[in-house]
């Protein structure tokens, strides 16, 4: 049974010998109500109820409410703000309090570890889980077609909207707040991936099979895709060492390469 997951707090990195850098807090103005996106009394409400269960602060909820706005809106409607800008940002920072918690925590590690064990804990998996943890799901804005597409469970938009909300603290709060949520649930996935409790990153490991055995990479190939742009179906094969596996459906072309990834390195490896 996967283990539950446990938020908890850790001590402030500001603490340690090691000085966390500090960003300037005020990098961008507050939306106005001109360009941003409606927030009405009973959403207000809502994301005020989210802030509380999740122990976050934010002093601007039309960014926070920014966050959770995804592409399909732009795309059925004449409001042409969305969270992927955001998403880069958070995305960013994700990346950056990741390599900092290892690097610190994993002195003896090479690099090349630490590459390894970052690729699993920022990936879509667990991005996607973190955010049902803290009910992203329920907070997204969707064009019809993508709710009608089951878009709220999707993992792609859940990592997405997750990394658009770590972006959205970063300007508003800066830095050293971001850096505090961030190391809440990532520190966790870093213990579960030195456990071993972790979901196995398919493709990395195929990869370093390969490279191992045969000196070269293995190669994903799109055989076909079927559906709507909102709701895309994808089979992806893998070529390793001239075999052939797969073709593996997935909603997304990641998602599909992963089980291909999966089909190969269970054929070679089994179980290990």
């Amino acid at each position: 049974m996967k283990p539950s997951r446990t938020h908890t707090n850790i001590s402030s990195p500001s603490k340690s010998k090691d000085r966390v850098l500090e960003a300037p807090v005020e990098l961008q103005a507050p939306l106005s109500s001109e360009n941003s996106p409606e927030l009405t009394p009973a959403r207000k409400k809502v994301l005020t109820a989210f802030t509380k269960t999740s122990g976050i602060r934010f002093k601007s909820f039309e960014l926070l409410n920014l966050s959770f706005m995804h592409r399909s809106v732009s795309n059925e409607s004449s409001q042409k703000l969305n969270n992927e800008r955001l998403e880069f940002l958070g995305d960013a920072v994700l990346g950056a309090v990741t390599a900092d918690l290892l690097y610190r925590k994993l002195s003896d590690r090479p690099e090349g570890e630490l590459a390894r064990i970052k690729s699993v804990v920022v990936s879509e998996d667990v991005l996607s889980s973190v955010a049902l943890e803290l009910r992203i799901d329920t907070l997204l804005i969707l064009g019809r077609g993508e709710e009608l597409s089951g878009g709220r469970s999707k993992k792609a938009i859940l990592a997405d909207a997750l990394e658009a909300l770590i972006g959205a603290m970063y300007l508003d709060s800066g830095y050293k707040n971001a850096f505090d949520f961030v190391s809440r649930f990532i520190s966790i996935e870093i213990e579960r991936v030195l456990e071993n409790r972790h979901s196995r990153d398919y493709k990395s490991l195929l990869q370093e099979f390969c490279q191992r055995m045969y000196k070269n990479y293995p190669d994903y190939r799109l055989v076909n895709r079927s559906g709507p742009e909102h709701s895309r179906t994808f089979w992806i094969e893998v070529i390793v060492n001239g075999q052939a596996f797969g073709p593996a459906e997935g909603k997304s072309k990641k998602s599909a390469e992963r089980e291909a990834a999966r089909l190969a390195y269970e054929a070679y490896c089994g179980g290990e």
